[in-house]
């Protein structure tokens, strides 16, 4: 399979190959692993969120990451670290749509809006997001990928096999996860991602607007994260652009024995060689230093 040379998102074209692009993270979420969370204040149901504050918190953090080179900005509601609390539609609406439509009029980068509820996904979109990042590879809701078909958005699907079973925390290094069951770690991702393509294309998704995240941290163990950086190149043989996410994760804190506010020199490591693999986007939270790493990376290796 040959995968499109290029994909237009909102008004931004990305020509695969040609560089590496950066997704910055903006979590409207209280309970980051990476401790950046940008909510705060009391977050029960029955408690409104200061929606000022957020708006002007991820206007701040976007304008820093705009200025160091972002090419796509992520907004997410719901936490995905081992043992968050879920979060409701009506939550996650409350808390990412303003976001979105003041990234919207203030940026001219394409917004993504990360979510698995189709709920939230109609509502971003609507509001100005041009791209879905849906961690379950649209297989959490149902409804989700004849959302994304509809709205003629990309979308990009992760492996997550993700369980409580197998989850252990720690306080100081946060959570992994431990005896996730594989039989073959590589191929089956591969069949999993294609099994969320399948439904992708069952949608009317076109595969040109489909991008792959073999979903680094998400389901498996610290020493299956370090063999699946390896195999990206295995990966991209399957034909679609690779979006890679290994900021801050705790793959990295244990393998260095350090909490998640010193990994960055880990992170660059993680990135330089998730480059040399063949990411095509690499999702982090620091992109002024990732933009050099990103940059120096691309001129060794491209």
């Amino acid at each position: 399979m040959l995968r499109s040379d290029n994909l237009r998102i909102g008004d931004s074209l990305f020509e695969w190959g040609q560089r590496t692009y950066l997704m910055g993270i903006l979590n409207l979420t209280p309970d980051s692993f990476s401790g950046d969370g940008l909510l705060s204040g009391p977050t029960d149901e029955d408690s409104k969120i200061d929606v000022i504050n957020l708006v002007r918190s991820a206007l701040d953090q976007a304008k820093s990451f705009v200025q160091a080179g972002a090419d796509i900005l992520d907004v997410g509601g719901e936490s995905t670290r081992p043992g968050a609390a879920q979060v409701d539609a009506a939550s996650e609406l409350e808390r990412v749509i303003p976001v979105v439509e003041a990234l919207t009029e203030e940026f001219d980068i394409p917004i993504s809006v990360d979510t698995y509820k189709h709920q939230v996904a109609e509502e971003a979109i609507r509001a100005g997001a041009q791209l879905v990042n849906d961690v379950w590879g649209l297989n959490a809701d149902p409804e989700l990928a004849e959302t994304i078909s509809r709205n003629k958005v990309p979308v990009i699907l992760m492996h997550n096999r993700s369980s409580w079973a197998h989850a252990e925390i720690k306080e100081q290094l946060g959570g992994r996860y431990i005896g996730v069951p594989y039989d073959d770690l590589l191929e089956d991702i591969k069949r999993e991602l294609m099994e969320s393509v399948d439904l992708a294309r069952s949608a009317g998704i076109p595969d040109e607007m489909i991008i792959l995240d073999p979903g680094i941290g998400f389901g498996k163990t610290v020493e299956q994260n370090l063999e699946l950086i390896n195999l990206l190149p295995e990966i991209r043989q399957l034909g679609f652009p690779i979006l890679y996410g290994p900021s801050r994760k705790s793959f990295i804190g244990y393998t260095l024995d350090l909490p998640p506010d010193q990994r960055l020199a880990g992170t660059a490591a993680a990135v330089a060689i998730g480059i040399d693999r063949g990411a095509d986007i690499v999702r982090v939270h620091d992109i002024a230093f990732m933009h050099q790493v990103a940059r120096m990376t691309d001129a060794i290796v491209r």
